[in-house]
């Protein structure tokens, strides 16, 4: 009979993270480490994932940090080819550049969808062909959100990059399925970080998006705990080709 006090323990497991340096990303290695996990932070700021790999092992855990432009394809092949076996993937480095879509010129869509979409694309590519290699099975996770279900104002960038998202999720699921490998999706509402903390100084903007969040609030990095261990663990042995939507009932009305 399966033991079901440790369906969600990650021991033994070893997980990258990408854009770990704060928010989500930063979240996302602290949670994967304290279910047991040994982390690998990666991101371009290497005095950020430094300091991250620092407290995770001093909170006990296991962690190191490699700093790596996941824009860089040739870069990413490279280090991945050369790095452990990941069997947890969080693809979570993402920007945005939000404003009118009359108004989007092509360096900003360009920047958008080469972190949001390519660098995804080739980084699940990497992880993936070494989970192959070794016969392994694996878990990835594309840090989407809500912003792949519904369409926004403004956001017509960020709205392409993330349900293109959702279609590679699927699309790996589908192909990725006869070699063990699960693919899913997180898809949370607006989070505070410090990449959408200037967003909230607009007592107008905050206020639209408290609307829309049923629940009343805004979501925290720690909101996305349960979502993430869930999918990277055996506890979701079964998912495949899901969108978790972390979104306080934005998308149900």
């Amino acid at each position: 009979m399966t033991d079901l006090s440790n369906l969600f323990r990650l021991d033994g497991k070893r997980a990258l993270v990408t854009g770990a340096g704060r928010g989500i990303g930063l979240l996302a290695a602290r949670a994967l480490a304290a279910y047991g996990a040994h982390v690998t932070l990666v991101s371009r700021s290497e005095a950020d994932i430094t300091a991250a790999a620092q407290a995770i092992i001093a909170d006990g855990g296991l962690a190191e940090a490699i700093m790596l432009d996941v824009t860089d394809t040739e870069a990413v092949r490279a280090k991945i080819a050369e790095a452990w076996t990941f069997d947890i993937l969080v693809n979570n480095a993402g920007t945005n550049r939000p404003g009118p879509f009359v108004d989007v010129e092509p360096e900003a869509f360009d920047l958008v969808t080469e972190l949001n979409v390519k660098a995804a694309f080739f980084v699940a590519q990497a992880v993936t062909k070494r989970l192959i290699a070794d016969g392994r099975r694996g878990s990835i996770i594309n840090m989407s959100s809500q912003m792949g279900h519904v369409g926004a104002k403004d956001r017509t960038i960020y709205c392409t990059t993330k349900f293109a998202i959702e279609g590679m999720t699927k699309a790996l699921a589908v192909e990725l399925a006869p070699h063990g490998i699960r693919v899913n999706s997180i898809g949370p509402t607006f989070i505070e970080t410090p990449m959408t903390a200037p967003y909230f100084e607009n007592e107008e903007f905050r206020a639209s998006v408290l609307l829309k969040i049923k629940l009343g609030r805004l979501g925290t990095v720690e909101d996305l705990a349960g979502a993430l261990i869930l999918l990277a663990s055996d506890a979701s042995g079964l998912m495949t080709g899901s969108s978790l939507l972390v979104d306080g009932g934005w998308t149900a009305e």
